[in-house]
């Protein structure tokens, strides 16, 4: 699949909100990168509706903040969805993110913080 992306990438970042106490925080970075694939299938488990996963990679260009907090990556956005990462490939300049099943119950819209 060939193609050009332009998204939000979310981190959860652990910050002290207080002595002691340490809250997740959600900070959404904008990123320029390219499709390398786009798979969908449906889960069929014993549920009464199935659950749509996509095994879409994407090539996002490194900056500073991204290469420093890749870990932290959890959400991408494509086609208007929040789509869990599942996983994260460091190939300097570049990070290859695959996207998995939609981000439901812990759905990051709006992000807590913008970057």
């Amino acid at each position: 699949m060939a193609g050009k992306y332009y998204g939000s990438i979310i981190f959860a970042e652990e910050q002290e909100t207080s002595p002691g106490v340490w809250t997740e925080v959600l900070i959404q970075r904008q990123y320029y990168g390219d499709f390398l694939s786009n798979v969908r299938r449906w889960s069929t488990e014993d549920k009464v509706n199935d659950d749509l996963t996509i095994n879409t990679r994407i090539s996002i260009v490194e900056d500073a903040y991204i290469k420093d907090n890749f870990h932290k990556i959890r959400y991408a956005e494509y086609m208007g969805v929040w789509w869990k990462v599942t996983s994260v490939e460091p190939q300097y300049p570049r990070l290859i993110l695959t996207l998995g099943g939609v981000a439901n119950q812990d759905k990051p819209d709006p992000p807590v913080s913008s970057s």
